[in-house]
């Protein structure tokens, strides 16, 4: 069950932490997010050190489908209706910096980065389409509207943005990583004001980012309510159409395509981690119904962290921390998400102004409708009289068939059969019975 970034790419070793530290900045978490803070922190000049508790993107980011593009689904719409028009053209204005960035980035690095054209579509519902189209054109957005598409299925309406890209993320990472100050298989056991300790060791540093998937700090900032995390699945086809450009369907089930090196990548099953989903195989009849000549090649499974309003949390970890930062919630699109993040992130830990600030501040409004359904998952699970808890929070872990593991329906924790986690935000592996 590897992805096939996993299986096309050789990322660089990084030393285990040995030794007490102080630096600048410390960066906790060693995905894209956190080595593209990296990268950028060091091209200024500033004293960091990132610290992984495993290997570098061994998790979310290596099991991405990775489309760099600005067009998110309906995203648009839904923040020009609950925080205006302004906001809504920041969102877009801050992903199409990210692609540019990416796109520069690029021209020097082997990483099958390659541009090509990202679509929205719906099956069923071309009137919710067009509301979004029409909001795109007035906030001036470059965005077209089409019945067309060159995919095996019956679609009623879509909406092209020209002119993204996608790529190799590992191979992109892989270049930029290899010359950083990282430290693998360190694992930050415990958070003090501005000491970390991993490892027997201290690191003590002026500023810290956060950048573990889910914040594992819940001391501040009350993410264990203002985020869930949602769990899809990828099958590499050979043998099917040849897919050239992007697409996601309208709905939260996450019908997801796109090519690499003649593969066509199809996902789907979106569900909240610890609900039910038929997984792989509810991905493999779409894949006998619409590609019956193909082949499953790899297939992998992906986890992501949803916010309350579908934008992500960047920036203070909360209104009381002025030396903690954090980049989390990225709402399934984590590749410009996460250049947003570490531009963003840079430039507070530089004193720059950064206009995305508040768009992206975590101590926003959290009246939101998620909230309620976040807190009554908690609630619920909290008062089962199931014995197998989750150690990040003490909520009641589901069996998951399709997938061999303990899952928390609370906040997306994961464990093996023996109890090892393989997802946070827990951090310890579960007691033996």
């Amino acid at each position: 069950m590897n992805s096939i970034w996993k299986m096309s790419s050789v990322l660089p070793k990084f030393p285990v932490l040995d030794k007490d530290l102080e630096t600048d900045v410390l960066i906790i978490g060693g995905g894209l997010c956190g080595i593209l803070c990296a990268h950028m922190l060091q091209k200024a000049g500033v004293d960091y050190a990132l610290l992984e508790s495993d290997k570098i993107c061994g998790k979310t980011t290596e099991n991405t489908t990775a489309k760099i593009t600005a067009q998110h689904g309906l995203i648009y719409g839904k923040i020009a209706n609950s925080r205006g028009k302004d906001f809504a053209r920041l969102y877009y204005d801050a992903n199409i910096n990210a692609l540019n960035e990416y796109k520069s980035l690029c021209k020097d690095i082997d990483c099958d980065f390659c541009e090509c054209d990202s679509y929205v579509f719906t099956l069923n519902n071309e009137e919710k389409l067009k509301k979004e189209f029409k909001i795109l054109k007035e906030l001036g957005i470059d965005a077209e509207f089409t019945d067309h598409l060159s995919i095996p299925f019956d679609v009623k309406g879509a909406i092209k943005f020209p002119k993204q890209a996608c790529f190799n993320p590992l191979k992109f990472i892989s270049c930029i990583s290899k010359d950083l100050n990282i430290y693998e298989y360190s694992r930050v056991e415990e958070l003090i004001k501005s000491t970390a300790k991993s490892n027997g060791h201290t690191v003590k540093a002026k500023r810290i980012i956060v950048a573990t998937h889910f914040p594992f700090n819940n001391k501040h900032g009350l993410y264990f309510l203002k985020l869930y995390q949602h769990r899809s699945y990828v099958l590499a086809l050979e043998g099917a159409d040849e897919i050239k450009n992007m697409y996601i369907n309208d709905t939260s089930f996450g019908l997801s395509l796109r090519g690499y090196n003649g593969l066509t990548l199809l996902g789907g099953e979106g569900h909240r981690t610890g609900k039910f989903s038929e997984g792989w195989a509810g991905v493999e009849k779409i894949a006998q119904r619409h590609f019956p000549n193909a082949k499953i090649k790899y297939r992998w499974a992906t986890q992501d962290c949803m916010t309350l309003d579908g934008v992500p949390y960047i920036g203070k970890y909360s209104l009381f921390s002025d030396n903690l930062y954090v980049a989390t919630g990225f709402n399934k699109w984590g590749i410009t998400s996460s250049m947003v993040a570490a531009k963003l992130l840079c430039d507070l830990i530089l004193g720059r102004n950064n206009q995305y600030e508040r768009l992206f501040s975590p101590s926003r409004s959290m009246i939101k409708p998620q909230l309620v359904v976040n807190s009554a998952e908690a609630i619920g699970n909290l008062l089962s009289f199931k014995t197998k808890r989750c150690p990040h929070l003490g909520c009641a872990l589901v069996w998951n068939k399709n997938e061999r593991s303990w899952d928390c329906p609370c906040h997306g924790s994961r464990f093996d059969e023996k109890g090892h986690v393989l997802d946070g935000p827990a951090t310890n592996d579960l007691n033996p019975e």
